[in-house]
């Protein structure tokens, strides 16, 4: 690893904004292979589908109803770094996070190749297991979905999550015609010598704003999650839910665990945890704290 420049041992500490370069510093001298637990030696194949089969067990048993654990989203390999010094027991990026720190719009914009590039520098970055956005699958048919859990896996990955909208317009997919992407992308998952964990994100809940949000559209999200669980599924991501009553109806009936993203108006965790709720994902606002840190700082420097 290249040293870190000498410039970092620069102190600025006169303002709380400028004390951010003092911290930046200090996480990046700590990003060598010890501060992240990744070894040193080169694993053969065999060895690092033995790694991979045990990060996606440790994975699949943080998924608790009632105990969730947190995803403090990533976009790269220096994000997945910091989140792994600052004790997570897992990693998972955010696609429009990862669309926009490489100047890309959300919605499958950035190609498949950069997304699975990034995704093995993620991997190689950190002892975590890795969970990817693989956003709607990377492709119009059941087939090219499990082309792209394939190269996911390839690249080191140990689940993702899979959208039911349509990148281009956002509105929802069949049951049906999702389940089918499910199910293929399963056999494919199937074939590696682990459990791939297929987190399904549904989109019920962008179809309206959060206060327009009501029982039928539970009852909607409870049916797609029982058809995915079928189709093979491990888990139910409902971003845009933050009615905790409903979070609950949608938690206890389920078939599958449940994920919250955080956003303003979401419950504090430990409220989402008395109500059911399995894992919680920040999405994009590490990303978007990040970049305004960064701006005030830069700011605050003078330049």
């Amino acid at each position: 690893m290249k040293a870190v420049p000498p410039q970092r041992h620069v102190a600025f500490s006169q303002t709380p904004k400028l004390r951010t370069i003092v911290l930046a510093s200090r996480i990046a001298k700590d990003f060598d292979n010890e501060a992240t637990g990744f070894p040193r030696t080169v694993m053969s194949g065999e060895e690092t589908m033995g790694d991979q089969k045990s990060k996606a067990e440790q994975f699949r048993a943080l998924h608790i109803p009632g105990k969730p654990f947190v995803l403090f989203n990533i976009w790269d390999a220096g994000s997945a770094k910091a989140v792994t010094a600052g004790g997570a027991k897992a990693v998972a990026t955010g696609s429009w996070a990862v669309a926009n720190a490489n100047g890309f719009l959300d919605g499958e914009h950035i190609s498949l190749g950069f997304v699975i590039d990034n995704l093995r520098r993620i991997v190689d970055g950190t002892c975590l297991p890795v969970s990817i956005d693989l956003e709607s699958g990377y492709g119009d048919t059941p087939q090219l979905v499990g082309e792209t859990i394939g190269k996911a896996i390839d690249a080191g990955a140990i689940g993702c999550n899979l959208e039911d909208s349509f990148p281009a317009n956002s509105k929802l997919r069949e049951t049906a015609d999702q389940c089918g992407r499910i199910r293929f992308a399963r056999q494919i998952a199937d074939a590696a010598n682990f459990h791939f964990f297929i987190n399904v994100r549904t989109d019920v809940f962008l179809q309206a704003s959060a206060e327009c949000h009501n029982e039928s559209m539970v009852v909607q999200a409870i049916e797609r999650a029982h058809a995915y669980a079928d189709a093979g599924a491990d888990g139910l991501f409902a971003p845009g839910l933050a009615n905790i009553g409903l979070i609950a109806r949608l938690a206890k009936e389920s078939a599958l665990p449940l994920n919250i993203m955080v956003d303003d108006a979401t419950p504090p965790i430990c409220v989402l945890a008395d109500h059911g709720v399995a894992r919680v994902s920040h999405g994009p606002r590490p990303y978007v704290m990040t970049m305004k840190t960064l701006e005030e700082a830069a700011r605050a420097s003078g330049v």
